[in-house]
């Protein structure tokens, strides 16, 4: 495997936050199912073009290469970082609070009863109502140093070829994997049709949350944890030679996940005093009194 590059502190923090990823996503598939807020409205900034998702497209498809996720993967699914009662891991993951994003000044547990109560309102079964809840814990990664390439962004299998239906898909050119024979072709170290069970996928807050709750969900309920960043594959079409019938049919599931994702944001903060009770009942249901990071 190709040595990997190191990047410097300049490098480490590209987006002025986290969430302008997710802007990018909306100004990418407008598609979408369309919220009670129009799409529009949403991540209005004064520069929209904002060069800073770009550069942070850069350092994550040069850096995000096979060996680095191996590393980080080693690394983090240890769960030896911390240990701390779910309620107590909300709190941690409020350090989070971003003052520049003009959607909502909402802290990111208030988002996430957002997300679980957009679900919930539909009528969709509870566990991807615990879906919701959970589905940005993940981002934890940033409070234990990680730079936001290895937090945020589009997902995509490491160990094969590239598809060029990944956003700025040029950027692999500076990914050392590009040039290694062995990972460069279009299966690489997979066989066709493998499923996405056997493929890695880059590192990031889905993986992360995924892989400490995975004995806890339903299936489909984990795909959307895990997959619900791989646009490539679900709004693009890409990667169909590494999936199987089951990948195929978990895909309605993280379909219909994404638009709560999205556009669930509201300025006006959910009533905690009122949904403290069913969240209580919904987490000792479905999730380990302990969560491990």
């Amino acid at each position: 495997m190709s040595k990997q590059k190191t990047f410097t502190q300049t490098e480490i923090a590209p987006l002025g936050s986290l969430d302008e990823w997710e802007e990018d996503v909306l100004k990418r598939y407008p598609e979408n199912e369309t919220p009670a807020k129009a799409k529009e409205a949403f991540r209005n900034y004064e520069d929209p073009a904002r060069d800073t998702v770009k550069e942070f497209y850069r350092l994550n498809h040069t850096y995000q290469t096979y060996d680095f996720v191996q590393a980080k993967r080693n690394e983090f699914l240890q769960f030896s970082k911390k240990e701390m009662p779910v309620w107590e891991a909300f709190q941690f993951l409020n350090q989070l609070v971003d003052d520049s994003d003009p959607d909502t000044d909402l802290d990111q547990f208030q988002h996430l009863l957002q997300t679980s109560e957009a679900i919930r309102a539909d009528g969709h079964p509870d566990w991807m109502v615990a879906v919701g809840l959970m589905h940005d814990m993940g981002k934890v990664l940033c409070l234990f140093g990680e730079p936001q390439w290895a937090v945020v962004g589009d997902t995509f299998p490491v160990g094969c070829a590239h598809s060029d239906k990944i956003v700025y898909p040029e950027f692999f050119a500076y990914n050392p994997d590009t040039n290694d024979p062995g990972l460069n072709t279009t299966l690489g170290i997979y066989k066709s049709n493998c499923g996405l069970r056997n493929v890695t996928m880059s590192w990031g807050h889905d993986e992360y949350v995924y892989q400490i709750l995975k004995h806890s969900l339903p299936e489909p309920g984990l795909y959307m944890l895990r997959y619900h960043s791989f646009y490539a594959w679900h709004r693009e079409g890409a990667y169909d030679y590494l999936l199987d019938d089951h990948d195929r049919e978990m895909l309605k599931w993280v379909k219909l996940f994404n638009p709560y994702d999205l556009y669930s944001k509201n300025p006006v903060p959910p009533d905690w005093t009122k949904l403290k009770s069913y969240y209580e009942e919904l987490v000792g249901k479905y999730l380990p009194s302990m969560l491990k990071f």
